[in-house]
């Protein structure tokens, strides 16, 4: 069964990601910057996280099973 994605909750919708949390910056991926749309998430292309803006339309329990937004993605 597929994990789904790690899920971060944001109170800003330009955010970035470099893959690391608890590992150390340069196992990473290269630094990224995301907008999160009228969709209320964004998933980074590189590691799959999902970054939801809190209180936005997608800050819901069924976050997670949303289809992958990409930044600069449309439906």
């Amino acid at each position: 069964m597929i994990q789904p994605p790690e899920i971060i909750r944001v109170s800003k919708s330009r955010v970035s990601c470099d893959g690391s949390d608890d590992i150390p910056a340069a196992l990473g991926h290269p630094r990224v910057f995301l907008e999160i749309d009228e969709h209320g998430y964004v998933d980074c292309g590189y590691c799959d996280r999902r970054f939801v803006l809190a209180g936005g339309v997608a800050d819901t329990g069924d976050v997670g099973n949303l289809p992958d937004i990409a930044s600069g993605a449309s439906l």
